[in-house]
């Protein structure tokens, strides 16, 4: 089969999930809304997320605008339109998904009232629709960018204008990402913390009680932090890795396999995309009654499913293999092992999250049973799990980097990455499948429904606060190995420049040296390995302070508002979510920030001191550093945050004393310190992580010339 069919199936193959996007939101949208107390709950739900998204969006185009206008007069046109083409489908995949879960959370907690399988269906579709749209427009956009490139304007495909052009598109998704976690964790975390301390620890009120003014914005914050910010950032995880991948084909291979190796990640793309598809199909409820089991019956049938149509698409599309510069050749068979191993790493790694996070295993349940001895112990035996969570996935990470390795080089990493996140619109579908299950749960509460209602949307949301958390460990796990390829197509792409540099131009003569000996290698690595820590320190610090000013709302809303613990007033629900959206928008700036200029300040610091080589070096080293420290502070503090979470939720079942207890109340601190761990400043380090390293690609591009 030739390379412009497989082009074209990935252009189908996006149009295809957006297809199966919008038949689901019309099946969700004909769904009942449940009564008119339930629809008005879900309407103030809808105004504060679109209220936030909207100012949210202007800001980040403001910072986009100026970007574009930079990336326009350094690298040329081609390189601009691909940047907005990044920033603008990467936006839309998480607004669209916000829209669906503000409108199915209200009709899942309908469904929830005729019984589990039926809230069960309506949640996941919800969060398939995200889903398939995040990997649709993703493949969608990179291979219309790259036809209109090479066979519209004629470029051949190895051409820095391409190049350049993609990793620009990279870039505008990178740039949407960091803002979009950091800024909807900001919110989400303000508002549950900061309502959790009144509500729960001073006033002694139930989680999602109407009484408390910071309700809604805990319901809104699930959707633009968990749904839109989750679409943002595997969106930016599934892109960026493609555009690795060919980037590294361009450099690696020769002749004919030069375009075989650029199109394979978007035909193992496009096959995946189906087998996802049909994947949601399984997705049923059996007679166990396990929400886990019937979710992972979907995942599971989609990896099966994939793996004879990435054969298909190895063997077809480069049916002799790939052959490098210098006659070395790949051969199908081993370009298949790596991507078996891509499904293998994120198989375990799902395990492990799962299991560092789920309710059932020992360290939720160590969590739990250390706040039996008060606050302290909780807090401590928290930070251990979160300590040693990180140990298992580095390992399989470890193994899958030495098995590629060892089968294709480098280019073996970026087939096993790429089929690690060909099965992300399922994966982002479990966790879209989490915001929605939570909102049912709160307007079930809100609305004063039937215990049996808040019964099933808690079993619902049990499994949902585990799927969110195995899907960042995920988008972890993914985007480390990411970034790596990302790293690696940096120093190949310095001997590309060197090795054809002309006489005078920057590149001119210079010789990188990556050796541990080289002072500034070690410089480097220092300052890369700081940067996750900065930046998580100043996520936290974010939450604090916007949980600092719920605290003070909601106090000063039931010392002021007399009659609210009556139930013969209302809170000013629309006040709280204000507060945070301006605090929100307003933090979330410089942190994502830090990530774009960092290489760009130490490159011309050491480059002023030390010269070129030094200065390349310099930012090659600290690449390295934010990939190895940022993979374990994410990890770390995402399946931490989920055992206080899931610790907490098991004692409020009913084991360790319950719900009231002294071992509750000390559940409840430790989760207030999980929560901005798991759903801000974890998170958020994960498109950190990339954006590093595209802006070091970006600037090598810049000084090579531009186009």
């Amino acid at each position: 089969m030739s390379t412009d069919l497989w082009l074209w199936l990935a252009m189908g193959a996006g149009l295809l999930a957006i297809l199966y996007g919008a038949v689901t939101i019309r099946s969700i949208l004909s769904a009942s809304a449940g009564s008119e107390r339930m629809q008005e709950i879900a309407r103030a739900i809808q105004e504060g997320a679109n209220a936030y998204l909207k100012r949210q969006y202007t800001t980040i185009a403001i910072v986009g605008v100026v970007i574009f206008i930079v990336v326009f007069f350094l690298l040329g046109v081609f390189a601009a339109i691909g940047f907005a083409l990044g920033a603008v489908l990467s936006g839309l995949a998480g607004f669209i998904g916000m829209l669906v879960s503000v409108r199915a959370n209200v009709r899942t907690t309908e469904a929830a009232q005729q019984g589990l399988a039926q809230g069960l269906s309506l949640a996941f579709r919800s969060g398939a629709v995200t889903g398939m749209l995040v990997v649709g427009l993703a493949l969608l956009g990179v291979a219309v960018y790259y036809f209109v490139l090479t066979a519209v304007l004629g470029n051949a495909p190895g051409d820095r204008t391409v190049i350049d052009a993609l990793v620009a598109l990279g870039f505008g998704a990178s740039l949407i990402s960091v803002f979009a976690r950091l800024g909807g964790g900001i919110f989400t975390k303000g508002a549950d913390v900061g309502g959790d301390m009144v509500g729960k620890v001073e006033a002694g009120i139930p989680e999602d009680d109407p009484r408390n003014a910071a309700t809604i914005a805990d319901n809104v914050g699930d959707n633009v932090g968990d749904c839109a910010g989750m679409a943002a950032d595997l969106f930016e995880t599934y892109a960026v890795t493609v555009v690795a991948t060919m980037v590294l084909a361009s450099i690696f291979f020769v002749g004919g396999s030069q375009v075989d190796g650029m199109v394979l990640p978007l035909a193992i793309g496009a096959v995946c995309i189906v087998t996802s598809i049909i994947g949601t199909f399984f997705v049923r409820l059996g007679k166990s009654k396990n929400i886990m089991g019937a979710l992972y019956k979907g995942f599971i049938a989609t990896a099966v499913l994939s793996i004879p149509a990435v054969a298909a698409v190895i063997w077809t599309l480069v049916p002799d293999g790939l052959v490098r510069a210098g006659g070395v050749e790949i051969p199908p068979m081993n370009l298949f092992i790596c991507a078996l191993a891509g499904l293998g790493v994120t198989g375990l790694i799902v395990w492990i999250t799962e299991y560092y996070t789920g309710v059932e295993y020992r360290p939720v349940k160590s969590v739990a049973k250390a706040s039996e001895s008060g606050h302290g112990t909780n807090v401590i035996q928290g930070l251990a799990v979160s300590l040693e969570s990180t140990a298992l996935p580095a390992l399989v990470i470890i193994a899958g980097i030495i098995v590629t390795h060892y089968f294709a080089g480098l280019f073996g990493i970026a087939v096993a990455t790429t089929t690690m996140l060909a099965l992300a619109g399922m994966v982002v579908a479990l966790d879209a499948f989490g915001p929605v299950t939570d909102n049912a749960g709160g307007i079930a509460e809100m609305a004063e429904l039937e215990g049996s209602v808040r019964e099933t949307t808690d079993a619902l949301d049990a499994v949902g606060n585990t799927t969110k958390a195995v899907t960042k460990g995920y988008a972890i796990g993914s985007a480390g190995l990411g970034a790596l390829v990302l790293f690696a197509a940096y120093t190949e792409d310095i001997r590309f420049f060197a090795g054809t540099a002309e006489a005078g131009s920057f590149f001119d003569g210079v010789i990188v040296d990556f050796a541990l000996s080289n002072p500034y290698v070690v410089v480097g690595l220092l300052f890369g390995g700081l940067l996750p820590f900065l930046f998580g320190g100043m996520s936290m610090m974010a939450v604090g302070r916007a949980a600092q000013s719920v605290v003070e709302e909601v106090r000063r809303q039931f010392r002021e508002i007399p009659g609210i613990m009556e139930r013969t007033a209302k809170p000013d629900y629309g006040r709280a979510v204000d507060i945070l959206t301006k605090a929100a928008i307003r933090e979330m700036v410089v942190p994502s920030l830090l990530p774009v200029l960092s290489p760009i300040v130490l490159f011309f610091v050491v480059l002023l001191i030390a010269g070129k080589a030094a200065a390349l070096a310099a930012v090659g080293a600290m690449l390295l550093g934010v990939i190895v420290t940022g993979l374990f502070v994410a990890i770390s503090m995402t399946s931490g945050g989920g055992a206080w979470d899931n610790a907490k939720k098991y004692i409020e079942d009913g084991h360790h004393g319950g719900k009231g207890s002294e071992a509750h109340k000390a559940a409840v601190t430790g989760d207030t310190v999980g929560d901005p761990y798991k759903d801000t400043a974890g998170p958020a380090v994960n498109p950190m992580i990339k954006i590093t390293n595209i802006v070091a690609l970006l600037l090598l591009a810049v000084l090579a010339g531009g186009h």
